[in-house]
């Protein structure tokens, strides 16, 4: 009398993953119940008969065809004992971490739905059985020294939905808003900061070019002269344009020294004059003033601006 061999049940594997027998469709595998030999195509050693779903196993009865030597020595190793264990071959349908479908120890989705495409005697198994599993086209084995594609189970999802739920509430969306539509909110953020940091580029760009004329200006009505533009363009960033255009209003352009000394008989006439600050000085004498006495020029042009005049 044939003995009955469990095909599958819903134990745990050692790769952290179970198969549910109500979720198994066997009826395509009934129409072809071929039993392969270690899940190798074309080494098929016989069937499967009497497959039956009883609870959470799946069980049937090994017939050996004994048309070839491997099908004749499984045979007798099946009998002795030294074979004794069948693996599923089907494919993966629906995957769930649902709680309900899982059990301690569990470290990747529960597989809800599969069908199952053939079975084979195999020398060592996962656990209590070996599954090969087909997932997307992929073969995923789970027996000894296979590899297994399933993920592993998400144990951060909460953490991660209290963080989207807080990134939410930062943007000012609903706790519940999907993440579709934060990613959207970050996205219009980000576009804005974009939007403001050229338009600050553009201001500090028309500031610059405002500062550079006014200091031009000044150069051109000999207010300063030329080798102190960079100075009074980094002096007007910090105060800004209207306060440099008071600096420059308060300066006396420079004339020649032929208009400020002012000769009457060939010789300069009147006792020297104090002055206070440079804008004192008169606009006529103020050349004079800074070729005959530069001391004198630099001590009024500090008390005019608060710096020092270099000559």
């Amino acid at each position: 009398m044939s003995k009955r061999i469990r095909i599958s049940n819903d134990s745990l594997n050692s790769y952290g993953t179970r198969l549910l027998t109500s979720g198994l469709d066997i009826e395509q595998y009934c129409r072809n119940p071929v039993l392969l030999y270690m899940h190798r195509r074309g080494e098929v050693i016989g069937y499967v008969k009497d497959l039956k779903v009883e609870g959470d196993e799946v069980t049937g009865e090994l017939v050996f065809d004994e048309a070839t030597d491997l099908s004749k020595r499984c045979k007798k190793q099946y009998e002795f004992g030294s074979l004794r264990m069948v693996s599923v071959g089907a494919d993966v349908l629906e995957l769930s971490e649902d709680k309900k479908y899982l059990v301690p120890g569990q470290t990747r989705p529960t597989v809800v739905k599969s069908k199952l495409f053939e079975v084979s005697l195999v020398d060592v198994g996962s656990n209590d059985d070996a599954i090969v599993l087909h997932k997307d086209g992929v073969r995923i084995t789970l027996g000894k020294d296979g590899e297994c594609q399933l993920p592993l189970l998400n144990n951060n999802s909460k953490n991660q939905q209290m963080e989207k739920t807080k990134i939410a509430l930062l943007l000012g969306l609903p706790e519940t808003a999907e993440e579709a539509v934060i990613t959207a909110k970050i996205g219009e953020l980000k576009a804005a900061k974009e939007e403001n940091e050229t338009l600050k580029r553009e201001k500090d760009s028309l500031v610059l070019a405002s500062i550079t004329t006014i200091v031009d200006t000044a150069i051109s009505e000999k207010r300063i002269n030329a080798e102190k533009k960079d100075q009074f363009v980094e002096l007007g960033k910090k105060v800004g344009a209207e306060e440099l255009k008071n600096i420059f209003s308060a300066m006396s352009p420079q004339v020649k020294l032929s208009q400020t000394l002012g000769h009457q008989g060939g010789a300069p006439t009147g006792a020297p004059v104090a002055y206070k600050k440079l804008s004192d000085v008169p606009s006529d004498k103020i050349m004079a003033l800074r070729d005959d006495n530069p001391d004198e020029y630099k001590r009024l042009y500090k008390a005019e601006y608060g710096m020092e005049c270099e000559l």
